[in-house]
């Protein structure tokens, strides 16, 4: 990101990043920054306010490391995914799962988008690649995309078989989301 050296310190978090504009729960970044300083960021696609809206290519720097900024819209428009510098990790947010996805059912969601995304930008990365979902449902909070690219029942499907379980999944909908979606378009901050 242009104008912001890199921190020196290796012990220096990168700053609060979303992933998405969450619509289960609101962020936290707002109340981070608050407490500890520095700088929230959020895709620009996602249409929130923070200090750093990220695209394509992006880097968040800290320490001796960076996080990559690959977007993965589909869950959202806004989604990312942010891969450590040597591709060893990925943080893919609600767009990857373990063996799973996330719906694509409201805020501008949309299947197709979501297929390509991952399998683009995610399933590209190395086999060994550690992938850290935002959440899980059953408990699991890491996988490899080698395991996600033969296990995943939903993203082994073709785009078509993909685009037509996702549409037909009857989920309820989610219970904060009049709260959760203002809130995150503002960093979290309520008023």
């Amino acid at each position: 990101i242009s104008g912001c050296p890199p921190p020196q310190d290796v012990r220096v978090p990168p700053p609060p990043v979303n992933t998405h504009c969450h619509a289960d729960h609101i962020t936290g970044s707002g109340t981070l920054r608050g407490a500890l300083g520095g700088l929230s960021a959020i895709s620009g696609a996602s249409g929130a306010r923070a200090d750093l809206l990220l695209g394509e290519g992006d880097e968040l720097p800290f320490g001796a490391f960076a996080l990559r900024v690959r977007a993965s819209p589909g869950h959202t428009p806004g989604c990312l995914t942010l891969v450590l510098d040597d591709a060893s990790m990925a943080f893919t947010g609600d767009a990857l799962l373990v063996r799973g996805c996330g719906r694509t059912d409201f805020q501008q969601g949309c299947p197709r988008t979501l297929y390509r995304s991952v399998h683009e930008k995610i399933f590209t990365l190395p086999d060994s690649c550690l992938v850290y979902p935002a959440h899980d449902y059953q408990g699991h909070t890491v996988s490899t995309v080698g395991e996600e690219r033969r296990l995943n029942p939903r993203l082994t499907l073709s785009p078509d078989e993909f685009v037509a379980l996702m549409e037909g999944l009857r989920l309820p909908r989610p219970r904060l989301m009049d709260v959760a979606i203002p809130a995150n378009l503002r960093c979290g901050i309520q008023d």
